[in-house]
């Protein structure tokens, strides 16, 4: 049984100048402890579909179930099992790491002790551990995406989202953070749907693809199968291959002879 089920799923804003289709119908399916790649250029409605999933916005057509929870019908149960990694993050600069992730603990109705245990537990298995003392806002950047985690994880979701991770992080910190989602999936079964425009990334991490474009999934298959099918061979890059399913290929080199 899949963990999310997603069915025309679709959401139309209205402006001033007439309504806009963000997404158009989505179809998605997604297994327990796949590392799901949610790929697409910018404005084919990747952010709007991880909003709907985690009912930050409600769709306007469609149905979608996450983890057994009907969208439309329980988003209070949608977002008891899910977790969400903003691209931002949203820590406060004036506590401590403890502080924030006892905070998180109690906003899950976690007692204070609980929430202190957990907020230990998190420490340790995050690379934490010697840093819950510190302001958050001296943490360096992989540090604090580490925290960001940790609070997505506090309440031990089946479902964690993150929206482009490791924007903003040096090689080895992104690195860090890859082997992090390879190991929540390993160790705790726990499925990830990741929005990137690393490309690099949803290669080496996602078990499988889904691009969209212009509101509807383009294309879906194992990175592999994605490069043979529309790449040419095993041997292309993700990136090439992202370019012919959306269409945004380099243009044509102009052979035209120049006279000097």
């Amino acid at each position: 049984m899949p963990v999310i089920s997603a069915s025309g799923l679709a959401r139309t804003f209205q402006t001033k100048q007439g309504p806009v289709e963000a997404v158009r119908g989505i179809d998605l399916r997604v297994d327990p402890g796949e590392i799901l790649g949610f790929l697409g250029p910018n404005g084919a409605g990747k952010t709007t579909t991880l909003r709907m999933l985690t009912t930050l916005l409600p769709p306007t057509g469609g149905a979608a179930t996450v983890a057994g929870r009907d969208l439309a019908t329980d988003p209070a149960g949608v977002r008891r099992v899910v977790g969400y990694v903003a691209q931002s993050g949203g820590v406060d600069p004036n506590i401590s790491v403890r502080e924030e992730l006892v905070t998180q603990g109690r906003l899950y109705r976690l007692t204070k002790p609980q929430a202190m245990a957990r907020a230990e537990e998190l420490a340790a298995d995050l690379g934490l551990a010697g840093l819950l003392g510190r302001r958050t806002a001296a943490l360096s950047g992989g540090q604090r995406r580490r925290l960001d985690i940790a609070l997505g994880l506090t309440h031990r979701p089946a479902v964690l989202f993150l929206d482009e991770p490791t924007t903003g992080l040096d090689p080895g910190s992104r690195a860090d953070l890859w082997a992090l989602v390879r190991r929540l999936r390993d160790a705790y079964g726990t499925t990830v749907f990741l929005t990137t425009h690393y490309l690099d990334e949803a290669d080496a991490l996602a078990d499988r693809i889904v691009v969209v474009d212009q509101g509807v999934v383009a294309a879906e298959g194992t990175p592999g199968a994605l490069k043979r099918a529309y790449g040419g061979s095993a041997d292309a890059s993700l990136q090439d291959t992202f370019l012919a399913i959306t269409g945004r290929g380099p243009a044509p080199v102009d052979t035209t002879p120049v006279a000097v």
